[in-house]
């Protein structure tokens, strides 16, 4: 019978310790998984999408299953390679494959970091972490990085909005304004004007929002609520539109009088008063005019940089006649306008011939009698 002596336990133990050591590199040389982005942050809503390398350290084929651990409760994934569904993976010696993974965050989430992973049954594990930057709500969100716009009673207050829906499905947000009699507020998407914006889910849609205040509106603060609503979903949005005063230009003549006459071919100088008839200053006053062909004005000054509310300015407007102009009214059109304020004044001109033009018309009719009478007196004896 045989019996185990010290030598052989201590043979036997060198043995087991050589097969164990030879069996580590083994382990080591199995299936590792690898992905460069472990720690991403993300909105409430979105989607990840994880591209995960599957690697084959060992020298003969290697399987496994993979499926995805400690996901958070209310979040969906996918996990595909080759287009199919992945359960269970097989790679080559010295080879790796790629699988995508797709991780829903739901749009109702708390802020915070949440962890997962991607498991390889009996080799390894790839812990992942996603932190979602802020709360999220299954509600809409109206909002606007600048509210409050202050401006002249005749001015337009354009505003740029967002309207983000925070549902699971595609809502169409009907929009209206908590106005007051007189004021007008057109909505545009898309630089077209709509009165209602299609958003998709978790998608947020850029709206241009016109207000107009009614023409005789006193100085101050005024707020105008908006709101977006589809069915029992609304979301509102608080404007403020702060008056500073009106934008008003007056041009007429020092008597109110807008008539003159000039002669064919001369030139006429016409004394205009410009008057800053509202409640602000008006910047960059440019002098037009609109006449008949081959008719000329010419303004002093021809611009006028600043006019206060209440201020006027003296303006010499030299209007030239074309010389072949005939006898009768014509209509000329002086104006003053700034990118704030206009105002026009349509003046009526009689012009006259000169006293030259009448002599040498009348000598031309007698000229002609006398020809027709030299004629007769020649020709009519026979």
């Amino acid at each position: 019978m045989f019996s185990f002596t010290k030598h052989h336990y201590h043979w036997l133990f060198s043995i087991l310790s050589l097969v164990f050591l030879s069996y580590r590199p083994l382990m080591a040389q199995g299936i590792s998984l690898y992905t460069p982005y472990t720690k991403i942050a993300v909105a409430p809503g979105e989607t990840v999408n994880y591209t995960v390398d599957v690697i084959n350290n060992g020298g003969g084929i290697r399987s496994s299953a993979i499926s995805v651990y400690g996901l958070p409760e209310a979040w969906d994934y996918e996990m595909k390679s080759g287009g199919y569904t992945l359960e269970e993976i097989a790679v080559l010696p010295g080879e790796k494959k790629t699988l995508t993974l797709t991780v829903h965050v739901p749009l109702k989430i708390d802020k915070g970091t949440y962890g997962f992973g991607i498991a390889a049954a009996g080799y390894t594990r790839l812990p992942l972490s996603v932190t979602i930057s802020r709360e999220g709500t299954s509600q809409a969100q109206f909002t606007s990085k600048q509210a409050n716009i202050e401006g002249a009673a005749n001015s337009t207050f354009t505003y740029n909005a967002e309207l983000r829906n925070g549902s699971s499905e595609n809502e169409v947000y009907a929009l209206r304004a908590m106005k007051e009699r007189g004021w007008n507020v057109i909505y545009k998407a898309g630089g077209k004007q709509v009165s209602s914006v299609s958003v998709e889910p978790n998608q947020t849609e850029r709206i241009t929002i016109e207000v107009y205040p009614p023409a005789e509106i006193k100085a101050g603060s005024y707020k105008i609520p908006v709101i977006a609503s589809s069915g029992n979903i609304s979301a509102r949005l608080e404007l403020e539109s702060v008056i500073t005063g009106t934008y008003d230009l007056l041009l007429t003549t020092p008597t109110g009088l807008l008539s003159s006459r000039v002669t064919a071919g001369d030139n006429e100088k016409i004394k205009l008063l410009l008057k800053n008839s509202g409640s602000v200053g008006v910047d960059n006053i440019d002098l037009k005019s609109k006449t008949p062909s081959n008719w000329e004005v010419t303004f002093e000054p021809k611009k006028i940089g600043h006019l206060e509310p209440g201020q006027s300015e003296e303006i010499y407007a030299t209007l030239e006649a074309d010389s072949k102009a005939l006898a009768g009214d014509y209509k000329v059109d002086l104006q003053a306008t700034s990118s704030d304020a206009r105002s026009e004044a349509s003046f009526r001109i009689s012009v006259r011939t000169s006293m030259l033009t009448g002599w040498v018309g009348l000598l031309v009719i007698l000229l002609a009698v006398g020809s027709v009478y030299t004629l007769i007196r020649k020709y009519g004896r026979r």
